[in-house]
């Protein structure tokens, strides 16, 4: 079956899902209204087709996709249901089991359908290397408009919340220890030791010692919006009876690395290690 698909919002993880999907022989569409310059030409080198409004998306798309940042996932539903959506709905982003719930009874109480999503992996160029977990009683309509890929699908259930924990597990270790690292050598690098810890990985032949001022400078790209993601798995930790208080610390670490979004060249590790220091308090000095 053909679906005509919306894509919400094409950034850099969005436009490889849409193309996945125009892959699979779908209309893919997308709203230009109120988009960035990056994100205009970012789609217009894959020839997705403008409905220029939300409106007009929401009134000509059986399928709606949102791939946003964690923290405008609910913003972006109500968007949407405002605009009386009447079909298919797919939350694809790293929130919350809770949240996802909130944004299916939000949407299924005004007659839209909703699935449950969570992408594990980057941006979909590479057959094998990107997964789009779905959950939902609609889930294989969702998945089988991604039939002939790169973007892999899988369904593990029927239970809204479902896929949203899986990427939630595994993010939290994922992104979570490269919290940690990331303060470790700031705490190193504060205390005069750097050179040290970084001698001690070297014999433990781990490859720590070389992986990880590499592993923190490429974080710094993507960190403003990891700190989101990071206060989505501590309410998910919480809410399962464990204590959340690491991954909001996490996410406060990733908020300090935050500036530097959208630099064209990664920053020395020295920088990162002096921005992770600043809190971005008045000390009153």
């Amino acid at each position: 079956m053909i679906e005509t698909v919306g894509i919400l919002h094409p950034g850099e993880m969005g436009v490889s899902v849409a193309v996945s999907a125009k892959n699979s022989g779908q209309t893919v569409l997308w709203a230009s209204e109120g988009r960035s310059p990056q994100t205009r030409q970012r789609v217009q080198s894959h020839a997705l087709v403008d409905a220029h409004t939300l409106e007009a998306l929401c009134a000509t798309c059986s399928i709606i996709i949102s791939v946003c940042p964690p923290h405008a996932a609910e913003a972006v539903a109500q968007q949407v249901f405002a605009h009386s959506f009447k079909g298919l709905y797919a939350d694809v982003n790293a929130i919350s089991p809770q949240r996802a719930l909130r944004i299916s009874q939000a949407l299924e109480e005004r007659g839209a359908e909703f699935v449950d999503g969570g992408i594990i992996g980057g941006p979909a160029w590479k057959a094998g290397a990107t997964w789009l977990y779905l959950s939902g009683r609609a889930a294989q309509r969702v998945a089988d408009c991604f039939s002939a890929g790169p973007l892999q699908t899988e369904i593990i259930g029927e239970r809204i919340g479902q896929a949203s924990a899986l990427k939630m597990c595994y993010a939290a270790y994922t992104k979570g220890t490269l919290a940690l690292l990331s303060a470790s050598l700031a705490v190193a690098e504060a205390l005069g030791v750097r050179g040290d810890l970084e001698r001690q990985w070297s014999r433990e032949e781990s490859g720590l010692a070389d992986e990880a001022p590499r592993q923190v400078r490429g974080v710094t790209a993507k960190a403003w919006r990891f700190a989101g993601e990071m206060e989505e798995i501590a309410a998910t930790f919480t809410a399962a009876g464990l204590p959340g208080g690491f991954h909001l610390a996490a996410a406060e670490l990733y908020g300090r690395l935050a500036k530097f979004r959208g630099q064209a060249e990664t920053p020395e590790l020295a920088e990162i290690l002096a921005a992770l220091h600043d809190s971005g308090k008045d000390s009153g000095n």
